[in-house]
């Protein structure tokens, strides 16, 4: 039963973030021209936003991975580099996010895609949950911002 958790959590880990990615864009792909316009002029400023946050994230705090701190080897291989943020977990909750600005439901559905991403990243022992929660937050914090200042401008319906 271990067995099976761990190739499915290993699964999480490495590939579900592909699915996001690729549901996230078959959903773009099927939207009306005006409100492809809309998703792209929002994703076209959350996205640069919430990666120069993240980058700045990963200067100011180093977080060496779990296997680093305590001399284990993960379930899935990484170089031993920063872990603070996660990279997965961020691409998949800033995609979410945008998702979830424009379609509540299938935000929701990817909300939780990327909370399996992030929690398989702790459980194969490459990211700690503050690398995980970081990611996460930049995504919510960057997209409201953007959201916002949208709804101020009478951008956002």
């Amino acid at each position: 039963m271990n067995n099976i958790i761990n190739l499915i959590l290993i699964f999480g880990a490495k590939y579900l973030f592909l699915f996001v990615v690729v549901i996230a864009l078959v959903w773009f792909s099927i939207q009306l021209k005006p409100r492809k316009k809309e998703i792209l002029f929002f994703a076209c400023i959350c996205l640069p936003l919430a990666f120069i946050i993240f980058k700045i994230a990963g200067y100011l705090y180093y977080n060496p991975r779990p296997f680093v701190d305590s001399n284990f080897i993960p379930l899935v291989y990484h170089a031993a580099d920063n872990g603070f943020p996660s990279h997965h977990t961020f691409l998949v909750s800033v995609i979410s996010a945008v998702v979830f600005v424009f379609s509540r439901r299938l935000g929701f559905v990817l909300w939780i895609l990327a909370l399996l991403v992030g929690f398989s990243r702790v459980y194969v022992g490459v990211h700690h949950m503050i690398d995980i929660v970081a990611s996460i937050l930049i995504s919510i914090l960057s997209a409201g911002a953007v959201y916002f200042l949208r709804k101020i401008r009478g951008g956002i319906k």
